[in-house]
């Protein structure tokens, strides 16, 4: 843009000059003809007017107008020689004409005054991806990752080789001495990428794989190969020795199974093997030493770190395949003897509980019986008893009962013999007379109410006094008094009052 307004700001300066050289052309011509015509003695009107008709205008406003649009040009060429525009997110090295210095992090227009800047990413990524290319792109804002690198391929403690894809995020320093310091010895962030970043990058990564096998990553490693390698990027990577240790095996050996010797089985091999350990060096503090990350000395940290991804060798794949179907098997095998075991225990456990079961029925059976023969006895016990304090109240209620029965039969006695001499004294004062009198009122009233209630015919046919009766009221009261005349020959009674003696 800066070429393209100074080429327009010459342009605009030459076509000023040339309308001044093509003007003053004009005017040399012009008066050459002037002089010409008064030499051959032409009117002065007449040559006014031919002068004047061989005279071209430029307009007024042209030169003007070329000196703006050029001092515009040369401005507007000028303006990105002396300001640039700061993006967010970087930090940039300026270098003016003068020769000065200076660390610009704010957001916004700022001056290098016909010098040179360039722009350095706040924070810088190093990754290792599938599917990618080595690619370095330190200033370019369309990329998501300052360097792009293919998966790494690094190689664990037990000689197994894998891919890794990691991804780890720089920060460098924003104040003005740590800042030029690194600008000064890297010169851009492509060098300091190239040389640093990218090499601690993979060196790190590679001697944290030396710290395990794989193996052990992949059985249950993996968060601590993360942490070992973030680790490692910000504090320095360990400094170890490598050593063989013969370990020993708990788990015995045995050959092949003879069952003529049951569980003595005879032993084989040395139970031991050979392994290979590394052991961090330790310094006179006990810390474990460590090989100082250089871009740390420049101020830049390191923001975050992680292993994305690890894919082993397919020889590796292939024999964790087979270890995992054989601890598979052992699993399966383990959980049957497990299981067999189980049902042996249970079958065990279900003949002692059907066992205990019918000893506790047989006991429970035995005190149901006990308690019944208890309760039986105590029943025909408490029935005796019953039986017995029955009678004996019985017993005494009877006694009690002859004891009344006797007072009563000596009470009615008593009474019966008092009673008996009254009447004997009362008939003996009257002769009986009341009771007489009173058996002869009670025989009238009976007589008088059947002769009141007898038959009587309307209408009495009889004879004379010889004839059959026919229950006249004469007859009657004859009969009548037949029947009083017998009842008092039975009453036997005399109505006469005895004196008293």
């Amino acid at each position: 843009m800066s070429f393209w307004g100074i080429l327009i700001g010459v342009v605009a300066i030459a076509s000023i000059i040339g309308l001044g050289v093509l003007r003053a052309s004009q005017n040399m011509k012009l008066e050459r003809m002037r002089s010409e015509l008064e030499a051959k003695g032409v009117e002065k009107e007449e040559i006014d007017r031919r002068v004047e008709s061989a005279r071209y205008d430029i307009p007024e406003q042209t030169v003007p107008s070329l000196i703006g649009i050029a001092v515009i040009s040369f401005m507007f060429g000028v303006f990105n020689q002396i300001f640039f525009y700061a993006e967010p997110g970087y930090v940039y090295h300026v270098r003016t004409i003068t020769g000065d210095e200076k660390v610009v992090d704010d957001v916004g227009y700022n001056t290098y005054l016909f010098g040179r800047y360039n722009a350095w990413k706040r924070a810088m990524t190093v990754q290792s991806v599938s599917g990618q290319a080595e690619r370095l792109n330190a200033e370019d804002e369309s990329d998501n990752a300052s360097v792009s690198l293919p998966p790494l391929n690094i190689m664990y403690l037990d000689q197994v080789d894998a891919n890794a894809e990691a991804t780890v995020r720089f920060s460098i320093p924003t104040d003005p001495e740590s800042f030029l310091k690194l600008a000064h010895e890297y010169r851009s962030p492509e060098n300091l990428l190239r040389t640093a970043l990218i090499p601690a990058f993979k060196e790190t990564l590679q001697a944290t794989a030396s710290l395990m096998t794989a193996e052990n990553y992949y059985s249950g490693g993996r968060t601590e190969f993360n942490s070992e390698f973030e680790n490692q990027m910000a504090s320095g990577i360990y400094v170890v020795r490598r050593e063989e240790v013969l370990e020993k095996s708990n788990k015995r050996q045995y050959s092949t199974a003879n069952a003529a010797k049951g569980q003595d089985q005879e032993e084989y091999g040395d139970e031991a093997k050979v392994i290979f350990v590394v052991n961090k060096v330790m310094d006179e503090n006990g810390q474990p030493k460590r090989k100082v990350q250089k871009f740390v000395n420049y101020g830049i940290s390191v923001v975050d770190a992680r292993v994305t991804n690890m894919k082993p060798n397919s020889k590796f794949v292939e024999r964790m395949q087979l270890k995992q179907k054989a601890s598979a098997d052992r699993a399966i095998a383990r959980e049957q003897r497990i299981q067999e075991e189980e049902q042996r225990l249970l079958a065990i456990a279900k003949g002692e509980r059907e066992v205990a079961e019918r000893q506790a029925q047989a006991k429970v059976e035995q005190i149901q019986k006990t308690t019944e023969a208890q309760t039986e006895k105590q029943l025909a016990i408490t029935q005796a008893e019953k039986f017995k304090a029955q009678a004996e109240i019985e017993k005494e209620t009877a006694q009690i009962n002859l004891d009344k029965a006797i007072i009563e039969a000596k009470t009615k006695r008593t009474l019966a013999d008092a009673e008996a001499y009254q009447k004997r004294e009362i008939l003996r004062a009257d002769n009986a007379l009341a009771q007489k009198l009173e058996a002869e009122i009670e025989i009238q009233k009976l007589w008088a109410e059947a002769f009141a209630k007898r038959q009587v015919p309307t209408n009495v046919f009889g004879g004379g006094q010889g004839g059959a009766p026919v229950g006249s009221d004469a007859e009657t009261k004859a009969f009548m008094q037949m029947l009083t005349l017998d009842a008092a020959k039975r009453l036997s009674y005399q109505r006469e009052v005895a004196a008293g003696k």
